[in-house]
């Protein structure tokens, strides 16, 4: 493999370069060469820009005759990128820069113009000082004076510069620090007391929530205890109020009538229980009510006692047969207790 890398070719032992046939070119022979446009150019037939930098595929040759300093000068052939017109330029080494032949017209070059002309100006006074010698006192003199004004002005600049220095340039800068560090530490008192305001509404924000929220607790709590869960509340909750010692008398008392009921009270069996009248009384006839439902039930309850009242010898003699069953039932509760006495 190392074969195809040589560089070295083989000569054989009567090779005579001298009869290698030599190939006779022409001197101003083109070359095709790959170059950028090296200034900015306008077209004349079209008027396209082709601007510092376009790449184009040119023809070189050699410009015949033409020389400087031994070198020789170098003509390129461009096309117009829009109608394809010819554009010709060529090397300037005299001022190291290309110089535009014909087809196009060079842009931007009014800097080369002026120092062109600066040129002509110099050449022309220095031809005129050679054959008048007045026309050299003369351009001394005006010489002079444009000397005379440039040092005026130069004085009054440094007097200028002079004033400016008198101001203290570091006195208004730690000044400025100054107002700087002032307006930092106002900035950080106003963070500083939003912070402690905005603090100060949150924890009264929190108390107010608080104290809401415990009154609501507290009106639960009053209204569960008002209100009460049965009639009878009513008597427990009175009796508390009243004093330890008779509370409980109190207490015995009213649950005993709520039990059993008064004696002085006209109740549901209020009816059922007759008192015992006198003997006088109860003997006189009167024209009684037929017995209602709940003295016949009654009375048939107690029928198996009429007999015994009838044949107890010491009982007292019954006139009134139209009494009710419950006025025998107390004479005969009163006749036991006068038995037994």
């Amino acid at each position: 493999m190392s074969e195809r890398k040589v560089l070295n070719k083989y000569y054989p032992p009567d090779f005579d370069p001298s009869k290698i046939p030599k190939l006779k070119l022409p001197k101003d022979r083109q070359y095709v060469v790959r170059l950028m446009a090296p200034f900015n150019m306008r077209c004349k037939t079209c008027g396209e820009y082709i601007y510092k930098g376009k790449k184009f595929n040119a023809r070189k040759e050699t410009v015949q005759n033409e020389l400087y300093l031994g070198l020789p000068i170098f003509r390129f052939y461009i096309k117009c990128t829009r109608c394809l017109a010819e554009i010709t330029f060529k090397t300037d080494p005299e001022n190291t820069d290309y110089a535009m032949e014909h087809g196009a017209t060079r842009n931007f070059q009014a800097e080369k113009l002026i120092e062109e002309e600066e040129k002509k100006i110099q050449q022309e006074r220095e031809d005129e000082e050679l054959n008048n010698p007045m026309k050299v006192l003369e351009n001394r003199t005006r010489d002079s004076k444009l000397e005379m004004e440039v040092l005026e002005n130069l004085q009054e600049l440094k007097e200028l510069n002079q004033r400016q220095a008198q101001v203290d340039f570091e006195g208004m800068l730690g000044q400025y620090k100054e107002l700087e560090q002032r307006k930092k530490q106002r900035e950080q008192e106003e963070d500083e007391q939003e912070t402690k305001e905005m603090l100060e509404r949150a924890l009264v924000k929190r108390l107010r929530d608080s104290d809401s929220e415990e009154e609501a607790e507290n009106e639960k709590e009053r209204s569960k205890k008002h209100i009460a869960e049965k009639p009878t509340d009513i008597l427990t909750t009175d009796a508390s109020t009243a004093s330890q010692g008779s509370s409980s008398v109190m207490v015995k008392k009213q649950s005993w009538d709520r039990s059993v009921g008064g004696l002085g009270v006209k109740g549901a069996l209020g009816s059922l229980v007759v008192r015992k009248k006198p003997a006088d009384s109860a003997c006189k006839p009167s024209h009684a009510a037929p017995p209602s439902a709940a003295a016949a039930a009654a009375g048939t309850q107690t029928g198996a006692v009429k007999p015994e009242l009838s044949s107890s010898s010491n009982t007292q003699p019954v006139s009134c047969q139209n009494g009710s069953s419950l006025s025998l039932l107390g004479a005969y509760s009163d006749s036991d207790d006068s038995n037994s006495d």
